[in-house]
């Protein structure tokens, strides 16, 4: 009895995060194992190894936890969608597509340009 209250109280409680306010969990290990064999199995000259594709992958998530709130839900939702198409689930893919949605809009909390690159055009 008491557990079946606790699990009533949990499934109300505010802890209950919508998928869309996390960021996704996706297996790059073995994400980037298959693409390091298609590589091989396509001769290419320089395939990317393992351990940079992992790498590569851990810091698009680690970027992605400092802009995923900032992006509305459908944003978040599209991008997720685009990410994991194909069955190759990708986090450079996902912050790629953050990253183009910022781009595409002027309201967006995105980080402004510092530098001599704000100044570039104002002439």
């Amino acid at each position: 009895m008491k557990a079946a209250l606790l699990s009533l109280a949990l499934l109300g409680s505010p802890l209950a995060v919508p998928v869309s306010d996390r960021i996704p969990e996706f297996n790059v290990e073995a994400q980037c194992k298959a693409t390091v064999d298609v590589d091989k199995s396509m001769g290419l000259s320089e395939p990317e190894s393992l351990a940079n594709c992992v790498r590569d992958e851990m810091d698009a998530r680690q970027q992605l936890t400092a802009v995923w709130q900032s992006n509305p839900a459908p944003v978040r939702d599209r991008c997720e969608g685009e990410a994991t198409a194909g069955g190759f689930k990708s986090y450079v893919d996902l912050l790629t597509c953050i990253q183009m949605a910022d781009l595409a809009n002027p309201q967006s909390t995105a980080t402004s340009l510092k530098g001599a690159s704000k100044n570039r055009n104002k002439k």
